[in-house]
């Protein structure tokens, strides 16, 4: 388990696993960190292998799609369009879409070409501008705006449906973000979106592992801290599917709550020869049945009706 990934410049005081700030000062510092973390590190998949594609390049956003939906296919094969489970394309047609945090752009290409309109905000200039170029380069129709979440421009009652994959919980506070989702949601409008799980496999069994492997626990502290220096993000909050029932009371009717995870979630070794050998070796649906019906998958997928 040596030299597994470690992420720094992380917001200081953040230490429980669902924590909200303590006050607009803290808040404030919670998301300048946020968005200095996002801006210097996109989500671009390249932690491990660096793209060779000339940015901006219809290449460039192939490859990126090419290794984010790779990994995407072992925990949620699709027949059709990647993420049919719980985007509902043909629904869609007649919606108004909003998108928060687009990344690179890899499902604002899916979604803005299947609905009446497509929106996408982040709140990093460097997202907005690389998922702009996207749809222009493969002449989509959509536009997308460098926003903050939790201070949503949009009057109210804009939008039909809401999507965003592993973002919300990076955001300085949660819960702000999602009273906006409810406040410029139409009436009967949903959302769906991931936050990252606090799997009794990931969370207790593999971060315990390694920090006392790696002797972190004494560096860190507590598993909280071992579990932040491995993952992206200045803040990175991992709920439990009561917790996420909590954080959201009041603003949406839970409909659902799925489990899923990377099939590496399932392997606890350091990335290198041993771990791709044992990943190959581990069959795709067993995988998913330890990951997604075990729980022990790191995300939580929630589909969520506005109140």
């Amino acid at each position: 388990m040596k030299n597994f990934t470690k992420f720094s410049n992380k917001a200081a005081g953040f230490d429980e696993p669902t924590q909200l700030p303590r006050d607009d000062e803290q808040r404030g510092e919670w998301q300048s960190a946020n968005k200095a973390w996002w801006e210097s590190t996109p989500m671009r998949y390249d932690w491990r292998e660096k793209l060779a594609e000339i940015p901006g390049s219809k290449e460039y956003f192939n490859e990126i799609d090419r290794r984010f939906l790779t990994s995407v296919r072992k925990y949620m094969p699709w027949k059709a369009v990647p993420f049919e489970e719980l985007i509902p394309f043909e629904g869609l047609r007649d919606k108004d879409v909003l998108e928060i945090g687009v990344g690179h752009g890899t499902h604002a290409q899916l979604i803005s070409s299947r609905s009446r309109s497509f929106t996408g905000i982040d709140l990093t200039s460097r997202a907005a501008e690389m998922t702009s170029q996207r749809l222009r380069l493969f002449n989509i129709p959509g536009k997308v705006l460098e926003m903050d979440a939790e201070q949503m421009s949009f009057p109210d009652g804009s939008f039909d449906f809401i999507w965003s994959w592993g973002v919300i919980h990076h955001s300085a506070d949660t819960r702000r973000v999602l009273q906006e989702m409810n406040r410029v949601l139409r009436v009967n409008g949903t959302s769906t979106v991931m936050v990252y799980h606090r799997s009794w496999w990931q969370y207790y069994v593999v971060w315990l592992l390694k920090g006392a492997i790696q002797g972190k626990m004494g560096m860190h502290g507590n598993l909280h801290h071992v579990s932040q220096a491995a993952i992206d993000g200045a803040i990175a909050r991992c709920y439990l599917p009561r917790e996420w029932r909590a954080v959201t009371d009041g603003l949406f009717k839970i409909e659902s709550i799925r489990i899923y995870g990377l099939k590496t979630d399932v392997i606890p070794l350091a990335h290198g020869r041993v771990k791709s050998v044992a990943e190959a070796l581990v069959p795709d649906a067993f995988a998913r049945f330890l990951t997604n019906r075990m729980r022990m998958g790191s995300f939580l997928v929630a589909h969520m009706r506005k109140k």
